[in-house]
């Protein structure tokens, strides 16, 4: 071992330790080769670590990459909502950090209330039949929507049927690393998901920044408005506020740091 680097352990949006999703963050003067970033996401054993270096572009303030315990993946919303935490938290002067992406573009974490803003891409879906999937997610949903990207949204008729829902992650894992977003009008909440991820090795995620950035222009469309409440019921659970602006989906929500310390790899 012959570096130590800032660890963060965040439960993202939520508003006191123990719900939400938890995310690692690490502070990066540089990157390592990808088996050590793998690794080290392995080890920390979240469904997502998100390593920051510093952008000496020009483009964002920082360069962000996110790994699962399996994979490195294109786009992770809590981890990024996460990292902004992490950042504004330690200048409390600032009201917005921006983060370079591989493959989502540049992304805005900003001082939203009490909480935080985050702005994603707003991914779009289409109609389509996928049976198979929805054999192995259960129930019956009502309609299926995809995105070339992996993105799979299946709409169910009531909250119940979504919170019923007990997958065949084998199954669903067979299909590769897709998305299986179940979604329905909520009780208490204008919508609720659950969302399954077995094929990058999360088989359900507690609360999914990027899923939502599919369900925000999804449901404005169905709902007629371009803001609305959501909750995903996982066991932890989390709720965000969820708003369509042009191709922009922002999502706004709390963190809560419950570890702070070093790594040593």
């Amino acid at each position: 071992m012959n570096r130590s680097v800032p660890y963060f352990h965040v439960d993202a949006f939520a508003s006191e330790p123990f719900a939400g999703n938890q995310a690692a963050v690490m502070l990066l003067d540089g990157w390592p080769d990808d088996e050590t970033l793998q690794r080290i996401a392995e080890e920390n054993n979240f469904a997502e670590t998100a390593f920051l270096v510093p952008d000496t572009s020009g483009t964002a303030d920082l360069e962000l990459r996110w790994f699962t315990p399996a994979l490195e993946v294109r786009l992770c919303g809590h981890a990024t909502l996460a990292s902004g935490h992490v950042l504004l938290s330690q200048q409390a002067g600032r009201d917005a950090v921006t983060f370079g992406t591989r493959k989502a573009g540049v992304l805005e974490v900003r001082r939203s209330g009490e909480g935080y803003e985050l702005a994603l891409p707003a991914i779009q879906t289409r109609p389509e039949n996928w049976a198979e999937a929805a054999a192995a997610l259960g129930g019956e949903p009502v309609e299926v929507w995809r995105n070339p990207d992996g993105y799979n949204v299946f709409l169910y008729d009531e909250e119940a049927a979504v919170l019923s829902l007990g997958p065949d992650m084998r199954a669903l894992a067979g299909f590769g690393d897709h998305q299986f977003i179940a979604t329905a009008r909520g009780t208490r909440t204008d919508v609720v998901s659950r969302v399954f991820v077995p094929g990058a090795g999360v088989d359900e995620d507690s609360v999914t920044g990027s899923a939502h950035a599919v369900l925000t222009p999804f449901w404005a469309a169905k709902l007629g408005r371009d803001a609305f409440t959501a909750y995903q019921a996982s066991r932890r659970g989390g709720h965000l506020a969820c708003r369509l602006d042009g191709e922009r989906a922002f999502l706004g929500g709390s963190c809560v740091t419950v570890v702070e310390g070093r790594f040593r790899f």
